[in-house]
């Protein structure tokens, strides 16, 4: 089978979406896949407004249509809604191609915290990108969750995993700093909610790993943190070996591959009760999710670290990969459509998202 995976997210970026989609052309010929990335690579690039390090492609549909034509794939795969995926969308509906669709970010809220736009436009907008997809997939319940009563339809799972041979404990610290550590990693820009961290009151050193457009104001305002810009490999998985505890103070992400990296480390985590967090660690105690992040840190160092370790051996990106191209050789056996082909799984428990800790982080957020 050939798929091809369009997506504005690519090298040099670095998240959890880009990593995503490399693992799964990497695992590709496991599944009996050729798989072709259509990325912004060999287009002209612009600067996204207010975050200029994610550069959009100034494709035309003529250009991708012939890219999609010289591939020849079996099935499409629509990764991200940037100009890449509009445009590949137009040509598989002009061409009445099948085609699935993921959902990897909060969007409306992402952008909510940028511009003052109503979420409910967002929506409106994403319910129109991600409509005539044969499918939607989607990381976790809670996610799955949300977009139906939203009004979307024909939703499918697709999990995320961890690298173990990276990502594990070690006994070398490459971190001169007071402990204890608390770490984050991630993009650095203001969806993150990085500041409901480095406001926290507490003890030993705060430490940043990742890069983005609010680095600079946050390690101006916050000058006794530790920003460490981008790191990844081994020089990232030290990074996680070495610290006490990881703070994810997101509250628009709708997984967080972090938090598996994190566990996998041995490191417990602490978080808001919001969807991501809560998802990964139902019925774990690999993490404290609280709405006071600083409680929740300071209880997570009393956490044991063999629970992380339990928790990331039940995640792998083959299972990932599985379940990726296991969805789209469905559509395509099923002559293009995924909605009569609801798959049995068991069902996690979810925490409730709680509404104060998402206003209280959201008033310390950077404007």
């Amino acid at each position: 089978m050939r798929v091809l995976i369009a997506t504005d997210a690519w090298r040099p970026q670095i998240n959890g979406v880009v990593r995503s989609l490399e693992r799964m052309a990497q695992a590709a010929p496991d599944f009996g896949v050729t798989a072709h990335m259509l990325t912004p690579e060999g287009f002209a690039q612009i600067g996204l407004p207010s975050y200029p390090d994610i550069r959009l492609a100034l494709a035309t549909r003529r250009r991708i249509a012939a890219r999609i034509a010289d591939f020849a794939p079996d099935h499409i795969h629509i990764a991200t809604e940037g100009p890449i995926g509009w445009l590949t969308r137009s040509v598989c509906l002009s061409q009445k191609r099948s085609f699935t669709t993921s959902y990897h970010t909060r969007f409306p809220q992402y952008v909510s915290a940028r511009w003052p736009v109503p979420e409910r436009w967002s929506y409106r907008l994403l319910r129109h990108f991600h409509g005539p997809a044969a499918g939607v997939m989607v990381s976790t319940d809670s996610v799955e969750a949300e977009l139906r009563a939203h009004g979307f339809e024909h939703i499918l799972r697709w999990g995320r995993g961890v690298d173990l041979d990276l990502f594990h404990p070690r006994p070398d610290c490459v971190l001169d700093l007071p402990r204890p550590i608390f770490l984050s990693v991630g993009r650095v820009a203001v969806e993150k909610n990085l500041e409901a961290f480095l406001s926290l009151r507490l003890p030993g050193s705060k430490v940043v790993v990742g890069d983005g457009p609010a680095r600079g104001a946050l390690a101006q305002a916050f000058p006794e943190a530790h920003f460490l810009g981008a790191r990844e490999g081994a020089e990232l998985a030290a990074i996680y070996a070495s610290s006490d505890v990881f703070v994810f103070p997101s509250l628009t992400d709708t997984f967080g591959i972090v938090l598996l990296e994190a566990a996998a480390s041995g490191l417990p985590v602490a978080a808001f009760p919001v969807q991501g967090p809560s998802d990964v660690f139902a019925g774990s105690r690999a993490a404290v999710l609280h709405e006071d992040l600083r409680q929740a840190a300071l209880s997570a160092l009393r956490l044991p670290r063999e629970a992380g370790l339990e928790l990331a051996r039940r995640h792998s990106w083959q299972a990932s990969a599985e379940q990726f191209y296991g969805h789209m050789r469905r559509v395509v056996q099923a002559g293009g459509t995924a909605r009569r082909l609801p798959e049995p799984r068991p069902r996690l428990t979810v925490f409730a998202t709680s509404r104060g800790a998402e206003g209280a982080a959201r008033e310390r957020s950077p404007a």
